[in-house]
């Protein structure tokens, strides 16, 4: 804005009327609050890449939407710190510490719309942008005594305009047969570290165990499991030390160390959380809310909003706490 139109709208401040005031310091205010954001997201120079071809010869390039801009020397292309990110292109950065709280706080696609003032539509988008590399953050290393167990829940088009398949009507949560096909299984592994890990699945079984799971469970592990036949063919095969039991004979707990009572306790949390307070999800989603869940977990909901922006931004890059939490297994 020029100096003589910066001029003439202060002359006019003084004949705003009380709701208008209040109006403007609510913009001013969103608007140094977006200012702090990408000032807090602006990537230090010395650590900055060409998000194209990934050089470090760039110069600066001006500033747009308080981001400062760089253009590669080599690839003459532009960029700034949020280029190649799920938050690049996104706007209304004075509403994202805001939204990242309600995140923290696991609202509502309409509560967290109402707290930030902002449409729905923008707030589901916001959901899973803020959530797309918190999918991606899982355990890398399971250790000690691991419980492995998994879930089916039924495959939901929630949200689409058009369904793939016959509507379902009301019941009938729990389907057994054929009806199966329509569900997805849940593999969730978990340490007594609570270090977790946890994969879709569209069919259970030996290989699934072996791409999915084998590359994260340390040598000298514990593996605990109900005994199904796959969980023990995959421990004999790999030579894993296996600790099973006969839930369907009621035994839940062997020598008061085998049991699978954290992993369950984690599935019934995860599947009360999404039927009973999102009201189900579509399976399309379904990653991010595990990941969502996982990131809450981690940090024992005592997680920052700057932590969950920059997870956002960052992905797996981004850890303020370790996964390996230093007690004694329970």
């Amino acid at each position: 804005m020029k100096t003589e139109e910066f001029n003439k709208w202060l002359a006019a401040l003084n004949h705003l009327t009380t709701r208008q005031s209040r109006i403007l310091q609510e913009k001013l205010n969103k608007r140094a609050q977006g200012k702090q954001v990408s000032n807090f997201l602006e990537t230090p120079h010395q650590e900055i890449r060409c998000p194209h071809c990934h050089t470090s010869s760039f110069t600066r390039w001006g500033k747009r939407n308080d981001l400062q801009r760089y253009k590669c020397k080599k690839c003459h292309k532009t960029f700034n710190s949020l280029t190649d990110s799920p938050l690049a292109r996104l706007r209304r950065k004075g509403h994202w510490m805001d939204y990242a709280h309600c995140i923290k706080e696991g609202l509502t696609i309409r509560q967290a719309a109402k707290a930030c003032d902002i449409h729905p539509n923008t707030a589901f988008r916001w959901r899973h942008r803020f959530l797309t590399n918190t999918k991606e953050i899982k355990a890398p290393l399971l250790e000690g005594i691991v419980e492995t167990n998994h879930m089916y829940l039924r495959k939901s088009e929630k949200g689409s305009r058009k369904l793939k398949r016959p509507a379902r009507q009301r019941g009938d949560d729990n389907p057994s047969g054929r009806q199966k096909l329509e569900n997805i299984c849940v593999l969730v592994s978990r340490d007594r570290h609570k270090n977790t890990l946890d994969a879709l699945l569209n069919r259970l079984n030996t290989n699934a165990l072996e791409q999915r799971l084998k590359e994260h469970l340390a040598s000298d592990i514990l593996f605990c499991s109900d005994n199904r036949p796959l969980y023990r063919n995959f421990t004999k095969n790999h030579k894993i030390r296996h600790g099973y039991i006969h839930l369907a004979k009621g035994i839940e707990v062997k020598k008061d160390i085998v049991h699978i009572q954290n992993v369950s306790a984690y599935q019934h949390r995860f599947k009360r959380w999404i039927l009973e307070h999102f009201r189900g999800v579509a399976t399309k989603y379904l990653e991010n809310y595990l990941g969502w869940l996982r990131e809450l977990d981690e940090f024992n909901d005592q997680i920052t909003p700057k932590t969950i922006l920059l997870r956002a931004k960052k992905g797996g890059e981004y850890r303020s706490l370790p996964f390996t939490v230093t007690q004694p297994p329970s």
